[in-house]
Parts: C-alpha cells; structure tokens; sequence
C-alpha cells in the first residue's frame, strides 16, 4: 500500500510517500523559517498562504522521488491537527480533494501521534510498549504506548513548553528563531556553572513540567546586564543545560515508574545533542534503550504523517473516500481513538 502523507500544521510544508512494503519512498519539505524569522516567531496568515504555494509543487517532488504516478497511490494520510486551523485547513483540503478526485480514502491524522511513532521509521525501531517522551512546539508530553492509539497520558507542561522556553528565552537574549538551535549553538560558547538557573518542579514527585519560571529567571539575569558576549553565552548555556536536566530527569522518572525498558524521544527538541548525549549516558547505566528519530526527521515532515496513516490502515482502521473534512487546532492526543475504535 502506498500512502501519500501531507503535513501542514505550522510552518514547514511536508509531503512524502510511504509504502508498507518497501518503506519510505519519497519525499519533499519546505520550512518557513527564513520567512517568519523576521518577526520573531511564525505569522498565521503568511504561514498559511505559503503552504498553498508550496503544497502541490512539493506533491510533484515527492511522487518524483518516489517514481510513482499520483494515480498510485492507495490512500492520503493529512494532519487534520493540532495546530493553526488555516494551516491546517490547507493540507486537509488538498488531502481530501485528491482522495476524493482519485476515489481513494484519506485519514486525517493527530500531529503529534506523527512524531510518537516517527522513530519507528528508522532501521532498529522500538518495539511496543515504550514510555514517549515528546517535545515538540507547544508541547511537552510523557506519554506510555502499547499500541498504535493506545497512548496514556503520564505528565505534561502546566504551562510552558520546552520548545516555548527555548524560544522564549532565545527572543531575550537577541538570537533568531527558531529558539533551540540558536541557543544551542550559541551554549556551545557557555562556560558550565557560570550561571545559575532554576530546574523548575525537577522535584516534584510527579511527572509534570513546568518552564515559565525558566523564562522569568532569564528575563531577570538580562534585566541586570550581560557583561560581554562570553555572559550570553554563558546565559544560553545555562538555559539549555536546565531545560535538559528536567526533561531528562522526568523522562527517566517515567520509566522508573512504568517499569518499561525502553524510551522514545520525539519532536523538535529531541535534535538537541545534549538531550540526547545526556539520555544516551542515561542508558548505559541502566537497564534502558533510548530511541531517537533520525534528524531529519524531529522537525514536522510528510513522512511521520504518511507512516502514522499507514499504521493506522494496518491495524485496521476503516478509511473512506471523503465527502468532507474537518480540522482540529485543539486536539489533546489523550483522546485519540485507537484504530477501529
């Protein structure tokens, strides 16, 4: 089965074909940061105009890749959410209108399901069940899975996520956006202990996140004056190094807790190499395999949508060709139905 998977729920424009048989066939992405950057973060309205720009164009490039003619394809997988509803309106309409000109189902699909099960795309995948630990835009989620839909929410952020207080924190001390890699690259310059922040609720004895505090903290150490560029980065260190701390030690917590063996990092955050150095030693120590997605594959892509769509189709969830559509920009993934539920 050859599944087109369409991603458009912020600002990267993905478009990719997976087939159970052979894998990963193609595929195609535009990211919009280049655009958005000059304001400090992502435009709704621009975000969304662009999609419809770049959505068939790329369509093209990933079938091209993939050697397959549109008329292909068995099934489109789109994200129907969460995310910016007019982002999201792009891709969900140009799914369902080509599954509805081709008569061929189409799957809407839970964004962030997408990065859940985008590390089982790579050669050594994990097998179920695994604690997830998913860090990606505005969320910050422990989740246990046992099965494609069977996910039970163990802690999330109460306020702020990770990939929020990166690019919060990223806005203060001058660095351009997208947050975490300006401020990882600019921490590479930080000197360890130079500055202290706070590990907001790394004590709390549950599993929940909180990281307004780490914003208030930085904004404070700006407000009384960062000497020379040697201070910011040594500001920038300390920001990541706390944010990794938490996120580490809560993701270890939750499988501790579960008694599961293994653990999934997910979404935008999990390309941070110190996140992933700092799980890595984690894990040699204990009883622990810690999985990643490929690099290209943390930021929003095509290919976690068609892969996720092609999971669900496999474990039996019945698809149609559609007469509509509809979209979620506020979708806990909590109260996703499993396939054929």
């Amino acid at each position: 089965m050859n599944v087109l998977g369409i991603e458009t729920s912020c600002d990267d424009t993905g478009v990719a074909i997976y087939c159970t048989q052979r894998g990963l066939l193609g595929q195609a992405l535009h990211s919009q940061i280049t655009m958005h950057e000059r304001y400090g973060g992502v435009v709704p309205e621009l975000a969304s105009r662009d999609h419809i720009r770049r959505i068939l164009p790329l369509t093209d490039i990933a079938l091209s890749e993939a050697g397959l003619k549109l008329q292909e394809v068995d099934a489109i997988a789109y994200t129907q959410g969460p995310g910016l509803a007019g982002a999201l309106l792009v891709g969900a309409s140009v799914g369902t209108a080509i599954a509805f000109a081709l008569n061929k189902p189409a799957i809407g699909i839970h964004h962030l399901e997408g990065h859940l099960l985008s590390p089982l795309l790579s050669d050594d995948p994990p097998a179920f069940p695994f604690v997830a630990l998913l860090v990606s835009g505005g969320h910050t989620q422990l989740m246990r899975v046992d099965a494609v839909g069977q996910y039970e929410l163990l802690g999330e952020t109460l306020d702020d996520a990770a990939g929020e207080a990166f690019d919060k924190s990223a806005k203060l001390l001058g660095l351009g956006y997208p947050g975490g890699p300006a401020i990882s690259k600019l921490a590479l310059q930080g000197r360890d202990g130079a500055v202290k922040l706070p590990r907001p609720m790394l004590h709390s004895g549950d599993l929940d996140f909180s990281f307004s505090g780490l914003k208030t903290a930085v904004l404070t150490a700006v407000k009384r004056g960062l000497a020379d560029e040697q201070a910011r980065a040594d500001l920038a260190h300390a920001v990541q190094a706390a944010i990794v701390d938490v996120l580490a030690a809560k993701a270890l917590a939750a499988v501790d807790q579960t008694g599961l063996s293994r653990l999934v990092i997910a979404g935008g955050v999990s390309a941070n190499s110190r996140l992933r150095t700092a799980l890595q030693m984690a894990s040699e120590k204990q009883q622990l395999r810690v999985y990643f997605p490929a690099p290209a594959l943390c930021t929003d892509n095509g290919a976690m949508i068609a892969f996720a769509g092609a999971m669900r189709l496999a474990a039996g969830q019945v698809a149609q060709v559609p007469d509509g559509f509809t979209v979620r920009p506020r979708w806990p993934l909590a109260e996703l139905d499993a396939p054929g539920a």
